[in-house]
């Protein structure tokens, strides 16, 4: 078949490079312009356009997709393949191959919604994920869906590492799609369900804090591990200024009545048991600010802090 390739950052490439394993006609890769970053602001491309460029296939890279429509057009492709593109398409892009825009999203549709599928999944604590790949249309994440599979999620899997399972699980279903469509099977099954939404996380939604329960607690934490990062603002003895902490890795242990932020109890290998709401959570790993990730223990040393202190957040 002749396909369109849609995509911007890493998670895309995987999915790229399936569409040329599989022998496909790449038309054309569209991708974002290049952007200043780093120290020296110095533009930067896409990780999807690196990608291309080492296939030798063709890069397009417009501000707006309308520069590039005619020229999609022309290409005359078959479908296009849609992964964290970063830009909503218009009713005239999406007429511009036979089939139209197929798109993969890492949740079951009709939940989740938007941005950040994986990082809400986890932060609710849902016990199942998948992907799905559907037909793009005007609404957003809306469209009939292609194929969907779905997976558990263990309470110790945190976004980096279901975002790897997730990534595997789609390049999977999009060689059998690919492979589907090829053979004239295309299905176009209406979402069914009551949508959620998963819009992008803000920064000021990492911040933790005592009063949350033990589950909520870990679930922010494992949920945003891929950034922006969850944090506590601490109190500190001998500190005239507030510390802020990033907490890396927890796991919840039992419900438990108690004063919230009390140190329940030390471990070397598990950590520091922290008293919650009405439950406890292990923190295992932090990273004080401008410094490396340590143990939960080890800066609970360097602190002065020993079981029975509790830890206060700073206002």
């Amino acid at each position: 078949m002749k396909l369109l390739f849609l995509g911007s950052p890493t998670v895309a490439v995987p999915f790229l490079e399936e569409c040329v394993r599989n022998g496909h006609e790449i038309c054309a890769v569209v991708t974002q312009p290049d952007r200043p970053s780093g120290r020296g602001m110095a533009l930067s491309p896409p990780p999807v356009k690196e990608a291309a460029m080492k296939r030798g296939l063709r890069i397009l890279q417009p501000e707006k997709m309308a520069d590039v429509r005619a020229e999609l057009e022309s290409f005359q492709a078959d479908v296009a393949i849609v992964v964290a593109f970063g830009r909503m398409l218009g009713p005239k892009t999406l007429g511009t191959t036979r089939l139209g825009f197929l798109n993969v999203h890492f949740s079951l549709l009709p939940e989740y919604r938007g941005a950040a599928p994986v990082q809400r999944a986890l932060m609710d604590g849902k016990k199942k994920s998948g992907v799905t790949l559907f037909w793009i249309v005007k609404e957003m994440d809306a469209g009939p869906i292609q194929r969907r599979a779905e997976i558990d999620v263990p309470v110790t899997e945190d976004a980096p590492e279901l975002f790897k399972r997730l990534i595997e699980l789609g390049v999977c279903e999009l060689r059998a799609v690919l492979s589907d469509l090829s053979l004239g099977k295309v299905v176009r099954e209406e979402q069914a369900g009551e949508p959620s939404f998963a819009p992008k996380i803000e920064s000021s939604e990492a911040r933790l804090s005592f009063e949350l329960s033990a589950a909520e607690f870990h679930n922010k934490v494992r949920g945003l591990r891929g950034g922006p990062k969850a944090y506590l603002w601490l109190s500190l003895p001998g500190k005239d200024a507030p510390t802020r902490l990033t907490v890396l890795k927890t796991l919840p242990e039992k419900e438990a009545e108690g004063e919230p932020g009390r140190l329940v109890s030390v471990d070397e290998e598990r950590g520091i048991l922290v008293q919650c709401r009405l439950s406890r959570c292990w923190i295992t790993d932090v990273q004080p600010e401008g410094k490396k990730p340590v143990k939960a223990v080890d800066f609970l040393n360097g602190a002065r802090l020993k079981q029975g202190d509790r830890l206060i957040t700073a206002v």
